[in-house]
Formats: structure tokens, sequence, C-alpha cells
């Protein structure tokens, strides 16, 4: 048997839903005549009639009856995809998935997603948090859309990467430590104090112990844990000097809770950078998101 032409199936649905040569020309926006020559082809093709001309328009065969339950479920189910496409692209629909780390979503990313979600409250935003490594590993696998992560990092050029904000490390001490408070230290003084750092597998941690250790300095922490939150809170109960990114422990130190370590001088400022992994398309909703992202860019590298 020939193959017909998709748009004859495409008429078929129409004649056979609506029961009439003309509604249906108008539903698929061509003349009458030539409804009725696809019908024609398509029977000819098909080699049988498919509909009978009655007083009130067009009625099925058998033949046609079974033609048309498979086609209205294929044409209905390509109906349904074009709706659904169209409402992605209208942004009322879709998902976006992120990876950030606390530190990220705290400090650069939710102040975005907060209106990125008052704009497009339809588009579903899964967030999921690790540490960069960890982000990283997601992006590589396309896991996630893209990622917010804090340098250092090292990446192939399939990445894109943007920096969108600088951060800066601090020691900070509570009150126990108020001795400290107008001295200026050099790294070595520096490592002879009870330091509260985060875990090994953080950029924070694996950045600091690579910059001092350039210095001949090498940390050998009181505590290790698992968020800077803690580390601020353990740094408040005078615990140990806290290495934190500053704007962990910023309404601490305003609070007079907490002081921040001078040193002589001061480590450097390092980012929070917008990762894309270009081998993976994005969808409409995460482009619009990064568009928004990216207006806050400053340099990129």
């Amino acid at each position: 048997m020939a193959k017909a032409n998709l748009e004859y199936y495409k008429i078929f649905y129409y004649v056979a839903k609506e029961g009439s040569i003309s509604l249906a020309a108008k539903r698929v926006c061509i003349s009458q005549p030539a409804v009725s020559q696809a019908i024609k082809q398509l029977e000819s093709v098909l080699n049988c009639q498919l509909f009978i001309r009655v007083p009130k328009g067009m009625r099925l065969t058998k033949e046609g009856e079974v033609l048309y339950q498979c086609v209205r479920e294929g044409y209905e189910l390509i109906l349904k995809g074009e709706e659904r496409l169209d409402r992605m692209l209208n942004l009322e629909s879709g998902e976006i998935r992120i990876g950030a780390s606390d530190m990220t979503l705290q400090y650069y990313l939710l102040p975005y997603l907060e209106e990125f979600h008052i704009q497009y409250p339809k588009i579903k935003v899964t967030v999921t948090n690790g540490p960069t490594p960890e982000t990283l590993a997601l992006l590589k696998d396309g896991q996630i859309d893209f990622g917010i992560v804090s340098e250092p990092f090292s990446l192939s050029e399939d990445y894109s990467v943007i920096r969108v904000k600088e951060i800066i490390d601090i020691f900070v001490a509570g009150k126990r430590f108020d001795y400290l408070r107008n001295q200026t230290m050099d790294y070595e003084e520096l490592a002879g104090l009870p330091v509260i750092c985060l875990e090994n597998d953080t950029s924070t941690r694996r950045y600091v112990d690579e910059y001092l250790s350039s210095h001949g300095v090498v940390l050998s922490p009181e505590f290790e844990l698992a968020t800077s939150d803690m580390i601020v809170q353990f740094a408040k109960r005078s615990l140990g000097i806290g290495l934190v990114v500053e704007d962990f422990a910023t309404e601490l130190i305003k609070q007079g809770e907490l002081f921040e370590v001078k040193l002589k001088t001061d480590i450097p400022s390092r980012h929070f950078c917008v990762v894309e992994n270009q081998r993976f398309a994005h969808s409409t909703a995460s482009r619009k998101l990064l568009a928004l992202l990216k207006e806050s860019q400053y340099n990129k590298i």
C-alpha cells in the first residue's frame, strides 16, 4: 500500500470530527474543493471509501471509523504536544534544574529566584544542594542545567564560566579572643590559634589551604564543620577562630557578637560563578533565568 500525505490525514481528521466538508475547510484554512480533493486522494491511496455523503454532511464508513480511531488518537496527541510546547515557550510551564551550595544560594541566587518566580510562577525550579565539586559532577553528567559555584575550580573548554559576585574570605572570633581585636596578625601567628574550618571537600577550604600553603603555612583546624553557618555559631561561642566568607559573619559583626581578625595581608578575593556545560541545550525557562543572572556579570572568564 502506498503511503498517504500526512496532510491528508489532518484533513480527514477534521472532516470526520466536524462531519462536514465546509466546517473542515474552515478549520484547516483551505477551500472546500481542496478538502474534497484531499479526501479523494486519501481514499485512492488506501483503496477504500472513507465517507458517505448524507443530507447533513459526511458520515464515516466502517473502514473510515477504524481509521479515524487511530488518526484521532495520533493527531490529538500531536495537538497536545504542540500545546505543551507552546506553554513552555511562553513560560507557562517547564522546569529548571540548578546546582548550588548553601553559600551561593543564600548570598547570590535566592533574590534572583524570588524575582523569577514572581514573573513566571508556573515554572518548577529544582535546586540540588551541594559543594562545588558535587555541583560540577552533576553538571558534567547533564543532571542540572547550570551551577552556581565558588572558585577555585578547573574545567575544560566545554564549559562556560561567568563571574557574577566577588567574595572575601575572613577569620572571625568571639569575645574570648577579644585580645586579638586590635592586633594585625601574620599567617604564621594565625596557624598557632584554634581554627574552625569547613570540611576538605569544599572550594572554600581548598582555596584557603592552597593560598596559605604557598606562604609556607599549614592550618591544623580545631573543628572541621559541614556548613559556614555552623562555623559562625562555633566562633560566636569562642570555640575557635572561624574561617568564613564575609557575608556569613556580617550581621554578627554588626551586632558585636563577632569581630574580624585583621591580617597583615588579606586573603585575595575570589568569585561566585555561573557555570554551564555547553554540550547540553537549555530549555526556554532555563535560558530566561540564565539571562537574568548574567545581567549581574562584571567579568567573563
